[in-house]
């Protein structure tokens, strides 16, 4: 299956809340993505690895994504082993995307960073020919994505360039939200988090309206770069 942008996540809900705008709008405009989640989120304080697992089929519906699977790593204790990367290649050489959306390159939770650095590796592994996989059975041909980009989670990390999702932040909120037993919630009597507040949810919001205010749009989501865009001409550039 040949698919413009994969979106890894350590956890799932990742995607949705670093990068579902974006991926709300690139749909929109007739590209395909597939969602690829490194764990089940078991670790999570609300809910269980059951309920993620429903939540995130039904945040993938609500983006739209072509597909979404899940790894099965161990939650909190992610490393970037030779076997972890080949499970990543395997997924990259089958979707052989232009484009990875990878974790953010730093971050509060230990998972994120690490995950960054895994799906960075496995992106160029993936393009070497002697490394041989097979996946239901068949021989996996060397695929090597474009371009990877790292999209922004809770730390306030300085993004190198910005997507405008002005018309796409409701579609990201309902996404998000899909995470119910993770996020704000008054009626709910699991124990409070970081991200269960009233603040992180509306977080959403207003930081994508900052970078919106940066950059001279509404709203947008911002990401980092491993190696510069070159740009043919000033088309789509908002002056």
């Amino acid at each position: 299956m040949k698919t413009d942008i994969l979106a890894f996540g350590a956890h799932p809900d990742d995607v949705e809340l670093g990068c579902g705008g974006t991926i709300a709008k690139l749909i929109s405009e007739g590209k395909t993505c597939v969602i690829v989640d490194l764990t089940r989120g078991e670790l999570g304080t609300r809910g269980t690895d059951q309920t993620r697992k429903e939540e995130a089929a039904e945040a993938a519906k609500i983006l739209g994504v072509a597909a979404r699977e899940n790894l099965g790593f161990k939650d909190g204790f992610l490393v970037n082993s030779e076997e972890y990367q080949i499970e990543l290649v395997k997924m990259i050489r089958k979707y052989r995307p232009e484009i990875v959306l990878a974790n953010a390159i730093d971050d509060r939770h230990p998972d994120h960073a690490k995950a960054a650095k895994l799906e960075s590796d496995a992106c160029f592994l993936s393009g070497l020919r002697k490394i041989e996989t097979v996946l239901n059975g068949q021989s996996q041909e060397a695929w090597r994505p474009k371009q990877i980009y790292h999209y922004i989670q809770w730390k306030d990390v300085k993004p190198e360039f910005v997507i405008d999702i002005s018309e796409h932040l409701d579609k990201k909120i309902e996404a998000c939200m899909a995470f119910k037993t993770q996020f704000y919630d008054p009626k709910s009597t699991e124990p409070e988090t970081p991200i269960t507040s009233k603040d992180f949810y509306e977080s959403l919001t207003y930081r994508a309206q900052d970078l919106g205010r940066l950059s001279g749009v509404t709203y947008a989501e911002g990401f980092t770069t491993e190696k510069l865009i070159a740009m043919k001409n000033f088309d789509g550039i908002v002056l």
